[in-house]
């Protein structure tokens, strides 16, 4: 897990607040906000853009966006969308919520980040999040749209130079091998040198203009085993704990827990993840409180049975490495020591 020291013990912290010293049962570890759903892409995965016109025009104030973080009390946010270089006023939901010493990775397809990227400033707290599904042609197939890619390559390559912390987002299909996603994570690993890097697979999002190249539970454990397989695990610096590498790789298996990940869109609170829509409420402790949360997960819910995805999973795995003295070593051994296996 190639997580910052520094922000590995904030985490920590915060989690033994939560479930020893405060024993709650239910508490969120990342916020994903999304302040608009517009985008100036029409990638085939995403049915964000499928909002109305009206909808699509919408633009959340700052002080909601950063109000909903704060309210949630979450050491990390996740700002997505649509395209949050689209916001005018993305900066300062940004430059509010650092000051707030929350973690903030803002997801973009970077098509417009070069021409944005004078408004933020590097920190530690913040680090840009580009969404990256393959190599050139793979990549822009996957946007509908050619040299999105390239772009997407020098504004990486800009904002490292300027010092700013640069992850990546990449999700893979059933039309992709092991060597493909091979191929994409030793680029942005080894020549692009991000800072870390995020993947999944592809949950079949029902939105999505495109529904015929999701992944299944046995597509995305043989698809990853072999991609994993060789040394490559152990040397990407990849962010997510060993435990959910284990999962996707069918080493381990886990419960849901999407209310560790809740998203807050312009319609509120959403139930039960980004991923699902089944209504918004206003407050995050209606959310925890009022949504029947056992209904959720792989067994329960038929929308359910092919998701992997790290929205409902990833806090699992932090959960279980938390409770175990083994994984929580095994955790600290790799962020330290720079294996990433």
């Amino acid at each position: 897990m190639a997580m910052p020291l520094r922000q590995t013990v904030r985490v920590g912290t915060y989690l033994f607040e939560q479930k020893v010293l405060r024993r709650r049962e239910k508490f969120p570890l990342i916020v994903e906000l999304e302040p608009l759903f517009a985008c100036n892409l029409k990638c085939e995965g995403c049915g964000k853009i499928q909002h109305p016109a009206g909808v699509l025009k919408q633009r959340m104030p700052v002080a909601q966006a950063v109000g909903a973080v704060l309210e949630s009390g979450a050491p990390m946010v996740s700002i997505a969308g649509g395209e949050p270089l689209m916001h005018p006023q993305i900066h300062e939901i940004v430059r509010q919520l650092v000051a707030k010493r929350k973690y903030v990775f803002l997801c973009t397809n970077a098509v417009l980040l070069r021409k944005k990227m004078d408004s933020f400033r590097p920190s530690p707290y913040f680090a840009f999040a580009v969404h990256i599904d393959g190599m050139r042609e793979r990549h822009d197939e996957s946007v509908a749209k050619e040299g999105v890619f390239d772009e997407a390559v020098a504004a990486i390559k800009e904002a490292k130079r300027r010092g700013f912390r640069v992850t990546t987002n990449s999700t893979f299909f059933n039309t992709d091998t092991p060597q493909t996603i091979i191929e994409v994570l030793n680029f942005l690993n080894d020549d692009l040198q991000v800072d870390e890097m995020m993947l999944s697979p592809a949950y079949a999002y029902e939105k999505a203009p495109d529904q015929e190249h999701f992944l299944g539970v046995e597509q995305t454990r043989e698809l990853f085993k072999k991609a994993f397989a060789g040394g490559n695990r152990r040397r990407w610096r990849l962010n997510h704990s060993p435990l959910f590498l284990d999962f996707l790789e069918g080493k381990a298996d886990f419960p849901c827990t999407a209310w560790a990940i809740p998203n807050y869109s312009l319609f509120g609170w959403q139930r039960p993840c980004y991923l699902m829509s089944d209504g918004y409420v206003p407050t995050y402790r209606e959310l925890i409180e009022k949504t029947d949360w056992s209904k959720y997960g792989r067994g329960k819910d038929p929308r359910c049975a092919n998701c992997m995805a790290h929205c409902g999973y990833e806090p699992t795995a932090v959960l279980a490495t938390m409770g175990s003295l083994k994984e929580s070593l095994r955790a600290i051994k790799e962020t330290a020591g720079g294996n990433h296996g």
